[in-house]
């Protein structure tokens, strides 16, 4: 049985230790050929190293995310029955079938290793595509199936990346903001039908508001102590990424460098929770102590860039 998700770092030691070496282990063998119940230097760079392939922050530790992420790692497709579950199913087998899906012209949604509506649909059109019972159940029948019909030539365009500019064209609900310090009280003034919402609330919280609301696009602002720099955050996970959130944060970065504040904008794509679970377009911004002018500045470049975002719809 696994054990729960809990914060490990250099000097810990015990049954998790040794659970996330095995875990480690068994993904690639850069990350493995630790052993021991002690979190060593040596743990450190694995951990480093899985944090970097997935899009994490790189601490070097393991806190919940991290953890659960370890987890959905060691799963491969074919390995269990995938199907809608009221506890969504999560790991690298539910985002290769989606990638495989949208590769055939079904659409599972965004490609995010969460087994949800939109993929139980695509499930079940595939399977009455190829004459197979109507389950929404991934078995062995279906993996074979899906098998013999996946291309064997690198994907060119994705239903899911069609789906995401077809979002923004046909975009209705609001711009949601959340998030703390000067640009979270700035901004939302400037965005025409911005909602803003409560920033006790968690990510996967955030998330599903956003959702709820079927948002046009969410705007995530995180005030860091003596952050030198304005780091912007888009989706990328599991070999795609948000067309639409890498060109607004592109967007961003431009129109900031073409302004009169002296601010490094650096540009990541990341697998955040927050940027995970969201179904629109998200951009995540991360930004130091800001004095009133130059927020004032930052603030109105962000907003033309999420104005232009809805205009310049290929």
């Amino acid at each position: 049985m696994s054990l729960e998700p809990t914060l490990l770092s250099p000097g810990s030691s015990g049954p998790r230790v040794v659970e996330l070496h095995d875990r480690l282990s068994a993904l690639e063998p850069v990350l493995g050929g630790i052993r021991g119940d002690v979190f060593t230097e040596k743990t450190s760079n694995a951990v480093e190293a899985f944090q970097r392939s997935r899009g994490l922050p790189i601490t070097g530790v393991v806190d919940e995310d991290t953890w659960c992420r370890l987890d959905e790692a060691r799963w491969r497709l074919g390995d269990r029955l995938l199907y809608l579950t009221t506890d969504y199913l999560r790991g690298d087998d539910v985002a290769d079938l989606q990638y495989r899906l949208s590769r055939l012209g079904f659409d599972p949604g965004r490609i995010d290793g969460v087994f949800g509506p939109l993929l139980d649909a695509a499930l079940r059109e595939f399977q009455d595509n190829c004459g197979r019972a109507v389950t929404g159940v991934m078995d062995r029948a279906t993996w074979l199936e899906l098998l013999r019909v996946t291309p064997t030539t690198p994907a060119s365009t994705l239903v899911s990346d069609i789906r995401d500019a077809n979002r923004l064209r046909t975009a209705q609900g609001p711009l949601v903001v959340w998030g703390t310090g000067c640009l979270a009280d700035a901004l939302p003034p400037l965005l025409s039908g911005s909602v803003v919402v409560a920033p006790h609330l968690s990510a996967s919280e955030l998330a599903a508001t956003a959702n709820s609301l079927d948002a046009s696009a969410v705007i995530v602002l995180h005030e860091v102590r003596d952050l030198a720099v304005l780091k912007l955050h888009y989706w990328a996970g599991y070999r795609t990424h948000s067309r639409s959130g890498e060109r607004l944060a592109s967007s961003c970065m431009m129109n900031l460098a073409s302004s009169d504040v002296n601010l490094r904008v650096e540009i990541q794509g990341m697998a955040l929770p927050v940027l995970r679970e969201t179904r629109m377009t998200t951009l995540h911004i991360e930004y130091g102590r800001l004095a009133p002018g130059v927020c004032d500045t930052v603030a109105h470049e962000i907003s033309r860039s999420v104005t232009s975002l809805f205009h310049t719809v290929d």
